[in-house]
């Protein structure tokens, strides 16, 4: 809401709080569709300043409150002018062999992330961008440095490694600049030749960062991203220990963006959705000292929010299940407060976080 002087007020406005007189008594109640006649009242009460509603006051959904918000509005712009420069640096390289400077790129970062406040603020920005068309390669990587720097937080690195990681970030997918956009979006399920190619990315990426005067760990995160602690990963089938330990927590961030962010092919998950996937399967092949942290912060970051259950009910995150991340204590909506432990309702499953 905001405050604005009656003689600004226009006919359809809505009153945000009880306007009271000198007396205390009200004039005109909340939610007051504000006519002529209203401001004829106000004003032979004397009234000068009153409280009307904006646009995020009438917002229903988490979704509009977020994309109504002067924090996000700032983010995006932020965002959209940063992108660009972004792409440039990366298209140069690949095209021109202009060398990247890494400082420039965390530029890019900082001035991004200065817009929210949490690291939980931050990904329900990027969760809330409307998706683009185009240029998805070069978002994918900008998007995972900027989670890279709440991921490394909830891990509790040191500042020196989480700047390391988000350097890190920036640069694991380059190799699939040389791939065809077609090919690397391909809506359907990609033949086995064509896996074949994209996998190549890894080793691509690997022997163009490795030739760069930068820390290790760089060019091993781009080789490695892709390998698993069960040594089902390409390119090299590595396990446990042998993967380095930036590709560890780059594997998580990776699978992250990308579940989180819309595709041709399908939408966005939701985070209990992603935390969902992840428990499928996710403690075998990813680092389960890295992985049950993160997943527990996306969970708590869910608390209070509503959500759309499989059976067709609406209710609210009131309770995280430690056991259960993706299945959480919720108080269904319009239903006497019932509460149901979705950790004992395995056919339940939340389609949509609102």
């Amino acid at each position: 809401m905001k405050s604005i002087a009656r003689m600004e007020l226009k006919p359809g406005m809505v009153i945000a709080q009880d306007v009271l007189s000198y007396k205390n008594e009200v004039i005109v109640p909340a939610n007051t569709k504000i006519t002529d006649s209203t401001i004829e009242k106000l004003a032979r009460h004397s009234i000068l300043v009153v409280s009307v509603k904006e646009e995020i006051d009438f917002a229903t959904t988490h979704f509009e409150k977020v994309r109504l918000s002067e924090g996000f509005k700032k983010f995006e712009s932020n965002y959209q002018k940063l992108f660009p420069v972004y792409k440039t640096y990366m298209v140069n390289y690949v095209m021109n062999q202009e060398p990247i400077n890494m400082d420039n790129l965390m530029r890019v970062y900082h001035n991004i992330i200065i817009c929210a406040s949490t690291g939980e603020q931050l990904l329900d920005y990027l969760y809330n961008m409307l998706p683009g068309n185009d240029d998805m390669t070069h978002a994918h990587c900008l998007n995972s440095a900027l989670v890279a720097g709440v991921f490394g937080t909830w891990l509790s690195l040191p500042s020196e490694d989480i700047t390391l990681l988000i350097k890190c970030a920036f640069v694991y997918d380059i190799g699939k600049l040389w791939l065809p956009y077609n090919l690397l979006w391909k809506p359907g399920r990609l033949t086995p030749e064509e896996y074949n190619l994209v996998k190549q990315h890894t080793t691509k990426g690997y022997e163009i960062l490795r030739m760069l005067p930068w820390n290790s760990h760089i060019a091993r995160t781009a080789l490695m991203h892709h390998e698993r602690m069960d040594g089902s990963g390409y390119p090299s089938g590595l396990k446990d220990d042998e993967i380095d330990h930036y590709a560890k927590i780059i594997a998580i961030i990776d699978t992250y963006e990308a579940m989180t962010s819309y595709r041709a092919y399908r939408p966005q998950l939701n985070p209990f959705q992603v935390i969902a996937n992840y428990e499928k399967e996710g403690f075998e092949r990813y680092a389960s000292s890295l992985l049950k942290p993160i997943l527990s912060h996306i969970a708590q970051s869910q608390l209070g929010m509503n959500v759309h259950l499989s059976n067709g009910m609406n209710a609210e995150v009131i309770l995280i299940n430690e056991r259960a991340l993706s299945r959480p204590m919720v108080k269904l909506l319009d239903n006497n407060d019932t509460l149901i432990d979705l950790s004992t309702l395995p056919n339940v499953t939340i389609d949509s976080v609102y």
